[in-house]
């Protein structure tokens, strides 16, 4: 039987009421399963950008001081003095992080369901997973398949079920086509998987021609680069060419979705058959669901009245469409695990290692191809 620890290391984000924020790894009790649960050593969570929005938020990256020791080191940087009303309710709560991972079962309840995982390998989502021992119920837990390691699937949540419900979001809202921002990223790429396996027309909107390319390497076949002079004609020509009506942002600010809509209805009207003082009926859809550029959303509403744009997350569309269809979505992340839902990473790094300065500016600026992994048993 193993002998486990009677304390561990988390990894806490604290917002102070001076503005400054503290990352820190803060000793906690191993915690024992309960009958229906299971003990998880953790060996790998990625650092996704919805993690980053709570280990960091807008804090200021210029600056970075880095105190304590080698094993136990404290991260301070500041908060902008604009951005301290909104985060009042979090001031002073020391808050673990870390949204999916995966690891070794070390220790099981009684319940069938538990001890059939001890021993294996499993990926899991439910916050806190920043730490080196995660309790969670068997039944939220996904047992990877023979041979798959904790680094193979411990962004088998967020990323493949974000792109698998944007497809079928356009299923069930009867759009047939998709445009996507900030296409490049992991996220990105396996939406282009996705779309290409399944035939479903995807416009590619990047910031870079370096991003550009790299997806045309892996078959993407609309690539509109955003910081191209001729970007809205690619763009327009690309949708009039897929049919989309249904766009992903991840931007959330700035013109770019506002552009995307103008697009959308300059496309639908190359092929009008009569002039409509209020824009084609054809309904248009944004759905903004990451905040990249913090600016304000900024459009001019030139793109007739058949238009939505709103917010969109992944868990309560997973809770909207029900536990049987939400399995279906899981079960084929499984299935193709390391093949269309396979991630990437620039780096690995222990719990210490994601505060070490370098690192928290490296992940802190959620640049594309930047994914930082953290293996806790390090």
């Amino acid at each position: 039987m193993t002998t486990l620890p009677s304390s561990a290391l988390e990894l806490r984000s604290l917002v102070q009421a001076d503005g400054s924020l503290q990352l820190s790894l803060e000793s906690v009790p191993v915690p024992t399963p309960g009958p229906d649960d299971v003990l998880i050593q953790m060996q790998a969570a990625p650092i996704n950008p919805s993690d980053i929005g709570l280990l960091l938020g807008p804090a200021e990256l210029a600056r970075i001081e880095v105190s304590g020791s080698a094993d136990r080191p404290v991260a301070t940087l500041r908060m902008p003095a604009q951005a301290m009303p909104r985060l009042a309710p979090r001031v002073g709560e020391s808050m673990p992080v870390g949204n999916e991972g995966a690891g070794l079962v070390v220790a099981a309840g009684s319940s069938p369901a538990a001890q059939a995982l001890l021993g294996r390998t499993v990926a899991a989502i439910g916050g806190a997973m920043y730490t080196q021992y995660r309790v969670m119920p068997a039944a939220q837990c996904l047992p990877l398949p023979a041979g798959t390691t904790a680094a193979e699937g411990a962004s088998c949540f967020v990323n493949p079920l974000t792109s698998l419900g944007m497809v079928e979001t356009m299923k069930r809202e009867g759009h047939t086509a998709l445009v996507h921002t900030a296409a490049a990223s992991n996220l990105g790429q396996m939406l282009n998987k996705i779309c290409q396996k399944d035939g479903i027309g995807l416009v590619n909107i990047v910031r870079k021609p370096e991003q550009a390319q790299l997806l045309r390497e892996l078959g993407a076949k609309y690539v509109c680069d955003s910081s191209a002079p001729d970007f809205l004609a690619d763009l327009t020509n690309a949708l009039e060419a897929t049919g989309a009506t249904m766009a992903f942002d991840a931007t959330g600010g700035g013109p770019l979705a506002g552009q995307i809509l103008q697009c959308m209805e300059n496309a639908i009207n190359r092929n009008a058959k009569e002039y409509n003082r209020y824009g084609s009926n054809v309904h248009k859809q944004v759905y903004l669901y990451g905040q990249l550029d913090s600016r304000p959303i900024e459009f001019q509403r030139t793109f007739g009245l058949a238009w939505s744009m709103g917010g969109w997350l992944l868990f309560p569309f997973l809770q909207k469409i029900g536990n049987e269809a939400a399995q279906k979505l899981r079960e084929r992340v499984a299935a193709e695990l390391k093949t269309t839902f396979a991630s990437h990473y620039a780096h690995t790094v222990s719990l210490a290692g994601a505060l070490d300065a370098d690192t928290i500016a490296f992940y802190g600026a959620r640049n594309t191809g930047a994914k930082v992994l953290i293996d806790p048993s390090l």
